[in-house]
């Protein structure tokens, strides 16, 4: 092989789960990354893949694709809510940005490329995003509100800051702050990752509202360990009270007692989890892990 077509090539490769962290978040805080989700039976993305990775081979390091098959690999889809494929999504800083499902035009494809790699989030505004999750996550509340205010600020637009502003309102329990805050996201990227996380936070916590004191839940599966109700009712309080592993283990236990119950529905709530902490999220890494031990023990 050439050296320049083997240098082309440095800026494609093929991703799993397993490596997904390393290949995309980590890879993308140095360079926007494409992700590429496709399958084998997928006529639409026979046609798009070549148009992406030539498109990508042009730009010369300035992005980089990572192809996924969603049949060998299904977690990441699945935590991204893809329902159709091809679907493409843009990753920079370690989070989702932009995205496309089906096989558009090649002319599309490059405007696509050209938002990503002109940069539509700022340095400052990642700077500013980066210290806005760094908040939320360590509970300052007020301070990540604060943070995502001054991006939208300059650009009341960003999917990012809306969709972090939701999440924080979420924390807080302002849920209707957090809908109308999604009220604001532009009709065409209400589909967006970052934006169906946070539609997943607000379903999680309207869900802990609805099942019930925590005190009541737990003597109720102490009282009957193989009530799967109340110990899923359990799992979605545990949740809505910031512990996340415990309601892991509640889910798992459910799956492991029975698979079929509630048509899969303790494995359903385990992804829209995963969905709203976020793939990064050491309960999604540590979820993830006891829910594959289970399903393929």
């Amino acid at each position: 092989m050439l050296q320049g077509t083997a240098a082309a090539d440095s800026y494609i490769k093929d991703t799993t789960t397993q490596t997904f962290l390393k290949d995309v978040i980590e890879e993308s805080k140095r360079q926007p990354v494409l992700v590429d989700f496709w399958a084998e039976w997928c006529g639409p993305c026979k046609q798009l893949t070549p148009v992406l990775e030539k498109l990508v081979r042009a730009a010369k390091g300035k992005v980089r694709l990572v192809k996924m098959d969603i049949d060998k690999h299904k977690a990441v889809a699945g935590q991204l809510g893809i329902q159709s494929i091809p679907a493409v999504f843009a990753f920079v800083n370690g989070q989702p940005i932009d995205g496309f499902m089906g096989a558009l035009p090649e002319a599309q494809v490059i405007a696509f490329i050209e938002r990503v790699t002109k940069g539509q989030i700022s340095g400052e505004e990642k700077d500013l995003l980066a210290s806005a999750e760094t908040a939320l996550a360590g509970g300052d509340l007020q301070g990540a509100v604060d943070l995502y205010g001054q991006i939208l600020d300059e650009d009341p637009e960003s999917i990012p800051a809306l969709a972090g502003l939701a999440r924080a309102y979420v924390k807080g329990g302002a849920i209707d702050d957090a809908k109308q805050t999604l009220d604001m996201v532009p009709e065409g990227k209400r589909n967006d990752a970052a934006v169906a996380a946070a539609r997943a936070a607000i379903d999680l916590a309207e869900q802990a509202q609805s099942v019930g004191p925590l005190s009541e839940l737990e003597a109720k599966v102490a009282a009957n360990p193989l009530d799967h109700q109340a110990r899923f009712d359990l799992a979605v309080a545990l949740n809505g009270s910031g512990k996340r592993l415990e309601a892991v283990e509640h889910l798992i236990t459910i799956v492991r007692q029975d698979r079929k119950w509630n048509d899969d529905g303790a494995r359903k709530q385990l992804v829209q989890f995963f969905e709203a902490w976020g793939g990064t999220d050491a309960a999604t890494v540590e979820g993830r892990k006891r829910l594959s031990s289970v399903l393929f023990a």
